[in-house]
């Protein structure tokens, strides 16, 4: 049986300022960096004795969530661009009102884009596709995944079987630092066991 354990970023700076995150490469605040120190704790005790391997976003608010996790699992995390957060185009290194004042075209749907040179919902989802498909047909039984709220709602939907066009429609994420538990079973089903489980950073 494979176990997926996706982790939400904990609070980054953007969080407390106003500011757009997207690709914009944020710092975690002191507060995520516990509350990222306290996941990691937790995780060891649940991971104990088990071979992990844990791939990251290289942004740093998700690169500093998954060191304070690897610590405690003596791994090294794979950084992959694919689970980087949605790219927003020219607003980032804005704030969330100058997107809203700014923004170029209004989402109606999954093609739309809120700025020329950003990612469509639709982008975002084929970029993470060949990824997911990855992770849940290869081999590896016990796979942490620290990313970004937009695009692990992407991949909660994928794992229940929606399609792209769903998206509009659907979010299926939650706070910074919520940890989802997920698993395969040997008969292919999928089951989600908890979602956006904020307890680890208690």
């Amino acid at each position: 049986m494979k176990h997926i354990i996706t982790v939400q970023h904990t609070q980054s700076v953007h969080h407390t300022n106003g500011m757009v995150g997207s690709w914009t490469d944020w710092d975690l605040t002191e507060l995520g960096k516990k509350q990222a120190d306290s996941i990691g704790k937790k995780l060891k005790e649940e991971l104990e004795g088990k071979d992990v391997i844990i791939y990251s976003s290289d942004l740093k608010r998700a690169r500093q969530t998954a060191e304070e996790i690897a610590k405690y699992l003596n791994v090294t995390p794979v950084y992959r661009r694919e689970l980087r957060e949605r790219n927003l185009g020219k607003c980032c290194g804005h704030s969330v009102q100058w997107l809203r004042e700014n923004m170029k075209t209004p989402e109606k749907t999954v093609d739309d884009r809120l700025f020329s040179d950003g990612e469509s919902r639709r982008d975002a989802w084929e970029r993470l596709l060949p990824f997911f498909k990855e992770i849940t047909e290869n081999e590896k039984e016990n796979i942490i995944i620290v990313s970004h709220g937009y695009l692990l709602g992407i991949w909660n939907a994928m794992f229940i079987g929606l399609t792209v066009e769903s998206d509009y429609e659907v979010d299926i994420h939650g706070p910074a630092g919520g940890v989802s538990h997920m698993t395969v079973g040997d008969d292919g089903k999928r089951r989600i066991r908890h979602i956006s489980d904020m307890s680890y950073v208690l």
